[in-house]
């Protein structure tokens, strides 16, 4: 059992245990190239290998969608798993034991979480026993049958049956010794007037699994089209689930999702096994919500395409509306499968078969030919209203994607929809004012995106950045020698005023400073060609960036006189003082820059 805080050295030993180019290898195929090695990303779709591996510095960059980091930052985002799984599994990789320092507080989460899990699974099995083999089961069986779910199917998604009994959970808790107060806070038992009862009963049972297959949650379905209770029932909110985070089918799907690039979204469970017991495996669906932001960044992680599938009627329709803000702000491409009236995915495919779904599947239309259907269905273009509303509808939706080459394909498409002309509606489109949201509403990964899109750096700073990093007796001589404030750009002078601060090696510094700094250090280091006359080289440098700021103070001094002929005598003395001092500091030779022990 994990407890407490692993030692920074023990990390550390961890990370110098584990050869990066030996872990990304033992997942995607390697290629050398130089001293790095390159390979066609796996955080996003490209053609051309641009996932560039440093193994001196060992650290990942991809030049094309920025991932970048150490050997426990890959095992995260590849494996998808919190920074202590990733510690742990590597240790267990390298054979070093882990270590822990005591935190009372961290070990009852932790226990805590992990006792939810183990319930959670026991009561999959329970459930799932129930349904398979016990004679309780029979109703869902018989459902199954008549929805073409097989045995082994159900076996699969491991399909349960809780039964009627409103005391059945919680005597299944008792004989286990499981807690009753745990399991209230598991969502699986529910207190009214002081009588626990299960929060399942007689429900097709759907449980809900995270991308790494542990059961995290449940959804239950009624049996009965008659039956006046809700058709479904979801696991609430607890430690574990979370439902605006959860694909269901997630840890079934990732891999075919990356493999396909292009994830499918259904709308419910059934939709989503359908498509899989048909060999379409790259498909998911949200967990009884609409699309969040926090989907739209699950979603990224593996794919840059997503397609929607939802009903044809006017309910799936406007499920796909309302789904397109958060794909678009995670800059994810859309399409639309709308399937044809009255089949949902798992009729239609049952009935026509998975070619003719995949089919539909392939010639789905961009969410923007989608949505102009849509709304030439909702509005009378023979009328100025009705214009005006398309117009207005699709002036918001093209400007929210900010790509000019789209949003004039939009007017082209709007104009022959409404009978205008292109002119007249790309004018409209730029009167319309996009909804700013205010600072609360942006999520942190929003705020990730505007930062990696500040004004890069200077070829001369990005030079420094690299040369100060080449080798530890050249950050230390920076550390001393190389004033910040001769820096232009933020995120460089920020990396290298923590660097003088706290000594931390760029390995460091890359796991530790925001995502902005953090990948621009590692794109810079991701350079392992031969520097000639590395020391002399950071000794010109830094001396021309000295006097190229020591100019700047000068020229705002002289410009200062010259606005201000009047100056008063001590005022003007103390500028020429000043000038006088910049003047000695540019003929200072700096210390010299050891020589360099790197061959």
């Amino acid at each position: 059992m994990m407890s407490g805080r692993i030692p920074q050295s023990v990390i550390e030993q961890i990370r110098t245990a584990n050869d990066l180019a030996e872990v990304i290898g033992s997942y995607i195929p390697l290629k050398q190239a130089g001293g790095n090695s390159l390979a066609l990303c796996p955080f996003h779709k490209e053609n051309t290998p641009s996932f560039t591996v440093n193994p001196q510095r060992q650290i990942y960059h991809c030049f094309g969608c920025h991932a970048h980091g150490d050997v426990f930052k890959f095992l995260q985002e590849y494996e998808h798993l919190e920074f202590i799984e990733a510690v742990k599994r590597l240790a267990e990789r390298a054979g070093i034991p882990l270590e822990f320092e005591e935190n009372p507080q961290a070990e009852r989460s932790r226990r805590k979480k992990d006792l939810l899990l183990h319930i959670h699974s026991e009561l999959a099995k329970r459930w799932h026993e129930v349904l398979m083999n016990e004679e309780a089961g029979k109703p869902a069986r018989d459902y199954l049958k008549t929805r073409g779910i097989t045995r082994g199917g159900a076996e699969l998604f491991q399909l349960g049956y809780a039964p009627q009994s409103w005391e059945d959970t919680v005597n299944w808790a008792r004989t286990r010794k499981f807690d009753l107060q745990a399991m209230q806070e598991a969502g699986l038992v529910a207190e009214k007037e002081g009588k626990c009862y299960g929060r399942f009963r007689g429900r097709l049972m759907f449980p809900i699994h995270d991308e790494q297959g542990r059961v995290i949650g449940f959804s239950g379905r009624v049996l009965e089209a008659e039956a006046k209770a809700a058709k479904y029932v979801n696991s609430p909110e607890t430690i574990l689930f979370h439902k605006s985070k959860v694909f269901y089918g997630m840890d079934k799907a990732r891999r075919e999702i990356l493999s396909a690039k292009a994830a499918l979204i259904c709308e419910g469970q059934i939709d989503t096994m359908a498509c899989h017991f048909a060999g379409l495996n790259n498909v998911v669906a949200p967990q009884g919500t609409a699309l969040t932001a926090d989907h739209a960044r699950i979603l990224k992680r593996y794919t840059s395409e997503v397609i929607l599938c939802f009903d044809s009627d006017t309910a799936g329709q406007s499920a796909a509306v309302r789904s397109f803000d958060p794909l678009l702000e995670s800059e994810l491409a859309v399409r639309v499968l709308a399937v044809p009236s009255p089949h949902d995915p798992d009729s239609y495919i049952a009935e026509k078969g998975i070619g003719a779904f995949r089919k539909l599947m392939n010639s789905a239309p961009s969410f923007f030919d989608f949505y102009l259907t849509h709304l030439v269905g909702d509005h009378d273009v023979n009328t100025e209203r009705g214009r005006r509303e398309i117009t207005q509808a699709m002036g918001l939706i093209a400007r929210k994607a900010k790509d000019s080459v789209l949003l004039d394909d939009i007017v082209q498409k709007t104009a022959f929809a409404i009978g205008a002309s292109a002119e007249a509606v790309r004018s409209e489109f730029h009167r319309i004012k996009v909804p700013v949201k205010r600072l609360s509403q942006i999520s942190e990964p929003t705020k990730d995106v505007a930062e990696l899109q500040i004004d890069p750096p200077s070829q001369r700073e990005r030079w420094l950045l690299r040369l100060v990093f080449y080798e530890r007796a050249f950050s230390d001589w920076a550390a001393d020698c190389l004033d910040c404030r001769w820096i232009n750009h933020e995120q460089i002078r920020s990396i290298l005023s923590r660097a003088a601060q706290t000594g931390d090696s760029p390995e460091v510094l890359i796991s530790e400073m925001d995502s902005s700094c953090s990948c621009l250090l590692s794109e810079v280091l991701a350079d392992s060609s031969e520097i000639p006359s590395p020391s002399r080289q950071l000794q010109d440098l830094v001396t021309l960036m000295r006097d190229s700021y020591l100019d700047r103070k000068l020229a705002e001094l002289t410009r200062l006189m010259a606005s201000q002929p009047n100056l008063p005598e001590e005022e003007l003395m103390c500028i020429l003082e000043e000038q006088h001092g910049l003047q000695e500091q540019k003929q200072e030779s700096l210390p010299e820059v050891p020589a360099s022990v790197v061959a």
